[in-house]
């Protein structure tokens, strides 16, 4: 008697990673589509030779929708939106490998692959000068005050010029690369009366400023390794008369007079003269006419 046997397979075997944990270093600027792990990496194999079907999933809140798989049936992970440095800097991704798929009756073995992405960033954002102020919710985008100081007019100085809020400085924001900034005058220096440390900031004059008309600068701010990544601040000099002395007032000591029950905005008299308004005076020997 000849007596035929099938073995018939039974789903007794869970799917094999070739790795279950990879880490991949992933540039901020990376544009996307662009595959960030390879199908050959993370393709996973089963001894019953079932096909298998994937699931990618990113537990770090924040993180969701920026990586992907190619298809239900490729888990080659790719970069679904772009990503920016200040959002996350790194981030984890939980691959999910079955023999059955996602809501069949079937029993189901089931693999898991854990992938770490590391984002490095980019240079992507021009200098800032400082201080400056956020725009924006994100902290991407930070605008410049404008810088103000005063020179006296046919005076020469060869110190660095005092500017308000604080001195010319810019920064690279793309801070974990910290480009150098290089510094140069391109608008409003009429006649080259100044010019600008290109290492420092530093503001000097060139020779003294004969007009008494006010100069509105425009300082640029470009990075050494790329001069289209730069920004423009504008500095105003107003030039007045020197001081050689300080204003003093009339008298050390005022005393005047009030009636109760005054409304606001009622003069306030003499206390010697109670018909005659007190008027608090100041002179300046440097305006002896005025």
């Amino acid at each position: 008697v000849e007596i035929l046997v099938s073995i018939l397979n039974v789903n007794d075997n869970s799917p094999v990673f070739k790795q279950t944990n990879l880490t991949r270093v992933v540039p901020e600027d990376t544009k996307v589509n662009t595959t960030i792990v390879e199908r050959e990496d993370l393709s996973a194999s089963d001894a019953d030779l079932d096909i298998i079907f994937y699931q990618l999933t990113a537990p770090v809140p924040g993180t969701d929708g920026y990586f992907a798989i190619k298809g239900v049936n490729n888990p080659e992970i790719y970069l679904e939106k772009a990503l920016d440095y200040e959002k996350f800097k790194l981030t984890t991704l939980v691959l999910y490998a079955r023999d059955r798929d996602v809501g069949s009756p079937d029993p189901t073995h089931t693999a898991t692959a854990t992938i770490n992405i590391i984002i490095e960033q980019a240079d992507t954002k021009p200098p800032w000068f400082l201080p400056c102020t956020f725009i924006n919710t994100d902290n991407s985008v930070c605008i410049s005050s404008l810088y103000t100081g005063r020179v006296n007019i046919s005076e020469m100085s060869t110190e660095p010029l005092t500017l308000e809020p604080g001195p010319i400085y810019a920064i690279d924001p793309d801070y974990t690369i910290n480009e150098k900034i290089l510094y140069s005058i391109v608008g409003g220096n009429t006649e080259q009366v100044f010019s600008v440390d290109s290492d420092t900031g530093n503001l000097t004059l060139n020779k003294p400023a004969t007009s008494p008309a006010s100069y509105l600068l425009q300082v640029m701010a470009t990075q050494v390794n790329n001069i289209q990544k730069y920004s423009i601040a504008c500095v105003e000099i107003k030039v007045i008369n020197k001081s050689d002395h300080a204003p003093y007032f009339g008298s050390r000591i005022y005393n005047g007079t009030v009636a109760v029950g005054l409304a606001p905005g009622s003069f306030v008299f003499h206390a010697d003269d109670p018909s005659r308004p007190l008027m608090i005076t100041a002179m300046d020997d440097d305006f002896p006419d005025v």
